[in-house]
Formats: C-alpha cells, sequence, structure tokens
C-alpha cells in the first residue's frame, strides 16, 4: 500500500473537506481561497471560484438531489455546486452562525452543524432552512453525520461530547469518558454504530445508538486525529493531522498508519470511495491517495 499525491493548489489556498461525488470524481474545498475543486480520475484539477474569496468553504458532501453541498464557514451560507459545476447558495436565518459540518439525512435534507450559534440547522434542496439550538452555548458542534438509527449526530468539541438529533429537532448528549478529548469528525460504521476522532484526546471512540462508548488510543496520542471515514469493508480511516499520517482501524481493534511524505502535510478531511481507495485533503495543496487499501 502507498500513498499518492497529487497537487491540486498552492500551500496557502488550504484544501480542507473532501467527498467523492457521484460523477467519480474527488470534490473538495479551498477554505483559505473561497473555491471548491475537483480531482478527475485522470488527474485534472478544476478549480470553481465561489465569488467570495473569504467565505470558508470547509466541509463538503453529497447531497440527496447528486449536488455537492458544502459549508461556508466565514459568510454564514450553505452552499450547493452540481457536478457540472453550476453553484448557488443560501444565506442562514442566524447571520454570524459559522456552519462547519454538513451531511445528507434520512429525510432528504441536508443537516450542519453552526459552530458560533450552538445550533444544528437543517435546509431542504429547495433552500428552506430550519435551525435547532443545543443545550449547552459554547459546545463547538463541529461534524455531523447520519446514523443507522434514522437520527443526526453530531461531535460537541468543547463539551467532549456527542449529540443525537432526531430529525423533529429533539436533542440527546453523551458524555464521553475521556476529559479534553475535543470530538471533531464523526461517521456512520458498517456495524450501525458512530465512529469518532478525539483531537485532544488522541483516540477513536465508537458510540452506539443507545450511548455506550468505547475508546481505541492512539499510540501518539498528540497525532491530533481530526475527520474520520468509514470504508465499504468495515475498516474506519482518519487523518492524524499534527503527525501527517492516514490512520485506520479494523474491525478486529487494531491500529495502523500510513505516513504522508514530505513534510507540513496537515491532513484534514478525509472520504473513501465505493472502490474503497482512500482520499485526504492536504493543507499544504494536494490530495492523498491510498493506493491498494
Amino acid at each position: 500500500m502507498r500513498v499518492e499525491l497529487f497537487e491540486v493548489a498552492g500551500a496557502g489556498d488550504g484544501p480542507y473537506g473532501i467527498a467523492v461525488g457521484p460523477d467519480g470524481g474527488v470534490w473538495f474545498t479551498l477554505v483559505h481561497a473561497g473555491e471548491i475543486g475537483r480531482l478527475g480520475a485522470d488527474g485534472a484539477v478544476e478549480r470553481l471560484g465561489l465569488g467570495a474569496p473569504g467565505c470558508g468553504p470547509s466541509v463538503i458532501t453529497v447531497g440527496p438531489d447528486g449536488a455537492l453541498w458544502f459549508s461556508r464557514m466565514r459568510d454564514h451560507r450553505i452552499g450547493r455546486i452540481t457536478v457540472d459545476g453550476k453553484i448557488s447558495s443560501y444565506g442562514l436565518p442566524t447571520g454570524d452562525a459559522g456552519p462547519y459540518g454538513i451531511a445528507a439525512g434520512p429525510d432528504g435534507a441536508l443537516w450542519f452543524t453552526e459552530l458560533n450559534a450552538h445550533r444544528v440547522g437543517r435546509i431542504t434542496v429547495d433552500g428552506e432552512v430550519a435551525e435547532y439550538p443545543l443545550p449547552q452555548a459554547g459546545a463547538f458542534p463541529s461534524v455531523i453525520t447520519a446514523g443507522a438509527d434514522g437520527a443526526l449526530w453530531c461531535t460537541l468539541n468543547q463539551a467532549d461530547a456527542i449529540a443525537r438529533v432526531s430529525v423533529h429537532g429533539e436533542v440527546t448528549v453523551h458524555r464521553l469518558p475521556t476529559g479534553g478529548t475535543a470530538p471533531v469528525g464523526i461517521t456512520a460504521g458498517a456495524d450501525g454504530a458512530l465512529w469518532y476522532v478525539g483531537i485532544g484526546g488522541g483516540l477513536v471512540g465508537r458510540i452506539t445508538v443507545d450511548g455506550q462508548v468505547t475508546e481505541y488510543p492512539l499510540a501518539d496520542r498528540a497525532a491530533k486525529p481530526h475527520a474520520i471515514a468509514a470504508g465499504p469493508d468495515g475498516r474506519l480511516w482518519f487523518t492524524e493531522w499534527g503527525a501527517g499520517r492516514i490512520g485506520v482501524l479494523t474491525p478486529d481493534g487494531r491500529l495502523d498508519g500510513h505516513p504522508i511524505p514530505g513534510p507540513g502535510a496537515e491532513p484534514h478531511g478525509i472520504a473513501v470511495g465505493p472502490d474503497g481507495a482512500v482520499y485526504a485533503a492536504l493543507e499544504r495543496g494536494q490530495i492523498a491517495r491510498l493506493a491498494g487499501a
């Protein structure tokens, strides 16, 4: 297994979020440049400006309508881009919301977190927005994903907790056992549980839909795991932002890591394609692909 690197942007442009689109392309955000990029199967790179260089596009996901949806953290909007490059965006009722995580929900809408407003939001594919408050101010809701139980689950980075949000906006908070975990990434696993990474605690965690938590500490507790994605074979892949590695947790509980060549990689978002290929967005201006994964 080896890591392939693709040059997609300048070091200051900031590849951040990443998703494999329905067209087979690898779509990514350029958080500092205010652009969306696409890496094709042939290695060709396209970049599309959003008309707002400071908008801070962050997390990106495939929507139920076949388009890519993404958060615009700095100008407080939700963006949409079709696979043929048509761009639109929607403002949020809370002007300083700071949208960050975004995921397709089981109800045909997109759900997102609001870092600054301590809320979770819902946006339909027609742009209608609803917002639901979380019980604790300053919890810093981060990444969100749909669970096997028909609810949305999100990390509460500053509360060391995971929140479950029903499609009606009812919130249940599960406290994590390790103080300073600071969870960021979360994904639904093939086993029906939710899996998260603690950037502060240096661990991978598993939480069942009834709130039972199991932790898997990394050998390098300073690795700062940031994002996590589930593979079709049950493996969990995650970025180690502080260590410049792509980590993996196998279904039998074994942890391993794959170093990214060169200094200053700073891997952020991670995605797994339907063929099992693993992609990570590197802050220094590259996309990494794990070949033979």
